[in-house]
């Protein structure tokens, strides 16, 4: 077995390194959003919950196309980074991230969401009884179970 050519290892770091950026950018965003979703009713619950899957049920054509005219240097988005910090998203690692990671939200978002509705609020309300702030209950009990 040969080893690894050089262009072989860049297209392996530059794939390990969208992916990693992908998960630390979401995973903050999708663990309160998987919260908020199992946890809480409120008015817009079905709005919050039909955006954040729809980039699975779009093609993924028009999310290319959203995200093109979105960070492009013309875009909205895209044209604010360029002025204020001379950044340019499109076309590069960062963009391939931005890219990954909305397209592996809702995925994310799911898996989480299941692990928290399975999870029995018993002990939850046992800790916020005896005095426990709902940051804590999460980091101490919520997080443990559905790990």
């Amino acid at each position: 077995m040969s080893s690894p050519t050089p262009i072989e290892l860049e297209a392996l770091y530059l794939s390990l390194k969208v992916a990693c950026w992908s998960l630390f950018a979401t995973l903050p965003l999708g663990l309160f959003t998987a919260w908020i979703l199992a946890r809480k009713k409120f008015y817009g619950h079905t709005l919050l919950n039909s955006i954040v899957y729809l980039p699975l049920v779009l093609p993924p054509v028009v999310i290319s196309f959203v995200l093109l005219a979105m960070l492009g240097r013309q875009g909205p988005i895209g044209e604010l980074l360029y002025n204020l910090f001379g950044i340019t998203v499109i076309f590069t690692w960062q963009g391939a991230a931005i890219a990954s990671a909305i397209m592996s939200f809702p995925l994310m978002v799911r898996a989480i969401r299941l692990s928290i509705e399975n999870v029995g609020t018993d002990l939850e309300d046992t800790a916020r009884t005896l005095g426990a702030s709902p940051i804590k209950v999460f980091y101490s009990i919520t997080l443990p179970l559905i790990a």
